[in-house]
């Protein structure tokens, strides 16, 4: 998403106009679902982003490029089924997508702060949603909410109109005008503590898949920028304190511990135990799982505490590598955030990669 926006932002500020793809709304089986982009911009600028591949996003980008042409904005459908009959695309998922091709005129003089306010949200640490009301007539305007300034830059839509819409996906509303919300940044921090092999491949995949990461390590070759391109934040100290130095740890955070040693991952799980950290995992074996487990109960920490604990972490997917490793992890995290790890519970929560 940040970097659709960026690219989308640099297109405005050269002074060239764009076509903003998105899928606002899906029904069947699609390749993709709302919120899914592609930019198409002029100037000679190469597309970014997807709408799912294959001929659903060649024609839309066909149709893009002729919007922006005509310079203008328009919702269009495209069923992915219905080969033979003329009017679908012939793929094999045989569901529908809405898409709305929203058209930027870089001499809008609301463009450029609306682009600066929407960057500034992706930067920062809360729940923030783009809101797009779009009239018959094609034309639209575009506001941000965020729960600690509301709603703004949309005048002539109320909150209450709004609120409904402001879920964990894309929800279009019908009507005149089309109101469409889209998450633009989740709540929610990962702390990463251990800047090792595992640890550099998980900052990348989260930094992927949208999470804001923080990188915490007490060894300074492994809390090092050129490691972390994509963390927010890296920090080098020692573990012991590490969240008195932090900001106070949320029920929207996540917590993963990676470090080098049985002593350090103690050190921490001690510490994250007392935060009410929606996800907490450490990297392990099972017997050092048990081990650590139990070292934490000597401690004074309760059974249901400690059964807070995904460890050894991630999925079973029977990965191996650093990268393998990660991915479970990250794939651990992801259905925590999307609310289905419970579902995971019995046969993943103490599986062994």
């Amino acid at each position: 998403m940040k970097k659709i926006y960026s690219a989308l932002d640099a297109v405005v500020s050269a002074g060239h106009d764009a076509v903003l793809c998105s899928i606002v709304a899906s029904h069947g089986s699609t390749p993709r679902g709302a919120g899914a982009k592609i930019l198409v911009p002029s100037g000679g600028a190469a597309l970014l982003g997807t709408v799912g591949g294959g001929a659903v996003e060649y024609r839309a980008e066909q149709y893009a490029r002729k919007l922006l042409a005509e310079k203008r904005s328009e919702f269009a459908s495209y069923r992915l089924g219905g080969e033979g009959t003329g009017d679908g695309l012939g793929m094999i998922c045989g569901g529908e997508v809405r898409l709305y091709f929203q058209y930027f005129d870089p001499s809008d003089p609301a463009v450029k702060p609306l682009l600066k306010d929407i960057l500034e949200l992706l930067n920062g640490t809360q729940a923030a949603w783009t809101v797009t009301a779009a009239a018959e007539d094609g034309s639209w305007r575009m506001g941000v909410y965020d729960r600690t300034r509301g709603l703004r830059d949309l005048p002539g839509v109320s909150l209450s109109e709004v609120e409904p819409l402001l879920g964990s996906r894309g929800q279009l509303r019908e009507g005149n005008p089309v109101l469409y919300a889209e998450p633009l940044c989740r709540a929610g921090t990962v702390y990463l503590f251990g800047g090792g092999h595992v640890g550099r491949e998980l900052a990348h995949i989260l930094a992927l898949t949208g999470f804001r990461v923080v990188v915490w390590d007490e060894r300074p070759d492994a809390a090092a920028p050129e490691i972390f391109p994509d963390a927010a934040e890296i920090h080098c100290g020692s573990y012991s304190g590490a969240f008195e130095k932090l900001p106070p740890v949320t029920g929207e955070d996540y917590i993963v511990i990676m470090t080098p040693g049985h002593q350090a991952d103690y050190t921490v799980l001690a510490q994250a135990l007392r935060t009410p950290a929606r996800y907490i995992g450490c990297i392990g074996s099972k017997k050092k799982a048990a081990a650590t487990r139990e070292k934490l109960l000597d401690a004074g920490f309760t059974p249901e505490e400690t059964d807070r604990i995904y460890s050894p972490v991630g999925l079973p997917i029977g990965g191996e590598t650093p990268a393998e490793v990660a991915v479970s992890a990250a794939a651990q995290i992801i259905a925590c955030r999307s609310g289905r790890l419970d579902g995971f519970a019995e046969r993943g929560k103490h599986a062994a990669n």
